[in-house]
């Protein structure tokens, strides 16, 4: 076989599931069976990660453990609590990446029929995160405290190719770091060690693809206003 023929059908394959892949906020109810969810790990523990330290651990909680999990930190964030990130957050938006956190927000808003500006209706939206939006399933991602942000960064390449393995394998997921808001109430409830560090969740199983929320899809900038080149 012509290895150019080869390498097209490759990057073929990636291309087509990074861009059908995209953050599912309405699941169905039906769970996911253990192989298929196994498989997703083992394709995703092949991560490339700082001398292959692999620093990612994950905690996936299913059925009633996952309901219990839905309504402790439902209750929290209901209740204006948490708000203890591990991992210091964006400090603000500025510029291109103000707009395109605008452009997001308003596709999302508009295609459920809030009404600009509607503040109540945003924070009722955003309290689904802890509904993990219906998912069967929900993966919480944490990290070695010694390691820094550099641990943070791996895991967010292995929780990249999780969703990509996911999606590979008929699955919707939604990364969520507004579950890493309650990083103690995590640490409680999964009786981890005081020196890990919640990254951020997944909420996965099979999207609901009549759901309107499912419906849109946000945009990506253009290679040109990413990437410099120096060739000289």
């Amino acid at each position: 076989m012509d290895a150019s023929v080869n390498q097209k059908d490759r990057i073929g394959v990636l291309e087509e599931l990074l861009n059908e892949r995209y953050s599912v906020r309405a699941f169905l109810p039906k769970e996911v069976d253990r192989a298929t969810i196994a498989h997703v790990l083992t394709t995703a523990q092949r991560t490339a990660s700082w001398c292959n330290s692999q620093p990612w651990q994950v905690v996936i909680a299913s059925g009633e453990a996952k309901e219990r999990f839905r309504k402790a930190i439902y209750q929290e964030a209901s209740g204006g609590l948490g708000d203890d990130y591990d991992f210091t957050p964006p400090r603000e938006y500025v510029g291109a990446y103000l707009e395109r956190r605008r452009e997001s927000g308003f596709q999302l808003y508009n295609t459920l029929g809030i009404a600009r500006g509607d503040k109540a209706a945003y924070a009722k939206q955003a309290l689904e995160n802890y509904n993990f939006f219906g998912a069967p399933h929900v993966a919480i991602i944490h990290t070695n405290e010694p390691l820094g942000i550099y641990g943070a960064i791996d895991c967010g390449a292995y929780v990249s190719n999780f969703m990509l393995a996911a999606q590979a394998l008929g699955l919707g997921t939604i990364p969520q770091a507004a579950l890493a808001r309650h990083s103690g109430l995590i640490r409680r409830h999964f009786n981890l060690a005081d020196d890990r560090r919640i990254v951020c969740g997944i909420s996965f199983g099979y999207a609901d693809h009549d759901h309107k929320v499912n419906s849109y899809r946000t945009s990506r900038a253009s290679v040109a206003d990413t990437v410099t080149f120096v060739d000289e």
